[in-house]
Formats: structure tokens, C-alpha cells, sequence
């Protein structure tokens, strides 16, 4: 029993695989047919449509990767140089992408479609999730030990709320900002200013002004220039024996 359900696990994971690569290139018309009781060699058949050469080789590119990412081994490709139709061999899965006009003509719907695999796309996984999430309630006990349902919270409005916590916490608060903004701007245009009469720096200036005018004034002499006397050298003092041997005239 755990080898079966193994092997059940793995093919559902190969399968998962072939179609993720399929859709990662935009694949059209894709379907997954059991082909457990129609052939021994492997149990899934997956086909898929390209609408042109290079979308084909690009969808074969996209599973073959697909499957080696999801720990399988390197599939065998055929038919990727023409383009219109390749076959992408997985092992226990066949995937052929086609290009339209070859898919009508050949129709391996008709032989390979008896059991349709209902395979789920992302969008229809995407909005599964959705409704699940939308749908689930959560309970409440109340002081009372009693069970209350509680109203699913929208995803949306959680999101928003989330984000105007986030950003009110981050931001800084104004009023708190404001008053010290205006406190350093008072001093610094005082001081940069001139200084006032209601300021004691200011009056210390004005009262010592005069003073110093003062005690310039009382420092320079008074006397007007005109009256100056210029101390000149005296001429030398002619001496007394001279005077005396001077012969006086006779009148």
C-alpha cells in the first residue's frame, strides 16, 4: 500500500509539473487524460496547443525544465525542429504540444480521452485560496466560556489597516518636532540681529560709549592751536669780556 501511494503521489507530481511548465508559456487548450488501463508504458497523456513554431519549442523548453526542477529526469524531446508537433516523453507521462491545425486533424482526444484528469489551473488555485480565506471564521471565548464566530476579516482591509500602522509608526510626530524647531530659532535671530534696548547686552554697549568719549576728550589739551608755543633753541649767551672791551664811541 505505501508503494502505490507513493507512486500515485509521484505521477500526480510529474503531471503538476508538465502543466506548470505549459502554463508558464501561456499554453492553450490544456487536458490531462488517464491512460492507466489504455497502455502499459505510461499512465498520463497531457496535450496542449501552440500557436506557432516558437511557441511550441519555447512550451517544450518551459516542461522540460518543469520536470527537472521537480526532481524527475531529463525528459526526450521529438520533434522540435519542425515545430508543429513535439513530443516531450516524461516517463510515466506523454506530452505533445501542437500547433492547432494539427491538433484537429490527428484529435488524440478521441484516442487518448476516455478518463479526463481534472487538473486545477493557478488562476482557479488563486481564487480557491480566496474563498477559503474568505470563508473561514474564527472563534472567540467570551468571560462567560462561551463560543463566539467572529465575521471573516476582508483580506484587503487587513492589508490596508496593516499598512496605516506601519506608516504611522514610522512617521515622526509633528507636535513634538514643532516647539523645538522654534526654540533654537529664537537665540540664533536674536543674536544675529542687532541687539535692543530691552536686552542687557544691548545697554552695556550704549552706557560705555560715552565714558570713553569723555576720557578722550579730558586726554587732549584744551589749548587752541594758534596759541601753542613751539619750543625753538635759544641762541648762546654772548660772553661777559666781550661786552666790557667793546671801546665806547665818543659823542
Amino acid at each position: 500500500m505505501t508503494s502505490e501511494t507513493t507512486a500515485k503521489k509521484d505521477i500526480q507530481k510529474l503531471q503538476r509539473a508538465i502543466v506548470d511548465g505549459l502554463e508558464d508559456v501561456k499554453g492553450q487548450d490544456i487536458v490531462v487524460f488517464n491512460t492507466e488501463t489504455l497502455s502499459p508504458l505510461f499512465e498520463r497523456v497531457i496535450i496542449a496547443s501552440g500557436t506557432s513554431n516558437r511557441q511550441t519549442k519555447a512550451l517544450a523548453a518551459s516542461v522540460r525544465d518543469a520536470v527537472k526542477d521537480a526532481g524527475f529526469d531529463k525528459p526526450r524531446i521529438e520533434g522540435e525542429d519542425n515545430g508543429e508537433w513535439i513530443i516531450i516523453d516524461c516517463g510515466q507521462a506523454v506530452a505533445h504540444v501542437m500547433q492547432p491545425v494539427i491538433r484537429q486533424y490527428y484529435r488524440l482526444e478521441e484516442i487518448w480521452g476516455a478518463k479526463p484528469v481534472r487538473m486545477k489551473t493557478a488562476a482557479e488555485k488563486a481564487a480557491e485560496a480566496r474563498e477559503a480565506a474568505a470563508k473561514k471564521t474564527a472563534t472567540k471565548t467570551t468571560r462567560k466560556g462561551e463560543v463566539k464566530e467572529v465575521k471573516p476579516v476582508d483580506a484587503k482591509s487587513l492589508a490596508r489597516k496593516q499598512a496605516k500602522a506601519a506608516a504611522s509608526a514610522k512617521a515622526p510626530a509633528p507636535a513634538a518636532k514643532a516647539p523645538a524647531k522654534k526654540a533654537v530659532a529664537k537665540p540664533a535671530v536674536k543674536a544675529a540681529g542687532k541687539p535692543t534696548a530691552k536686552t542687557p547686552a544691548a545697554r552695556t554697549p550704549a552706557a560705555k560709549a560715552p565714558a570713553r568719549k569723555v576720557a578722550a576728550k579730558a586726554a587732549k589739551p584744551k589749548t587752541p592751536m594758534a596759541k601753542v608755543v613751539v619750543n625753538k633753541p635759544k641762541a648762546a649767551a654772548k660772553p661777559a669780556a666781550a661786552k666790557k672791551a667793546a671801546p665806547k664811541k665818543k659823542a
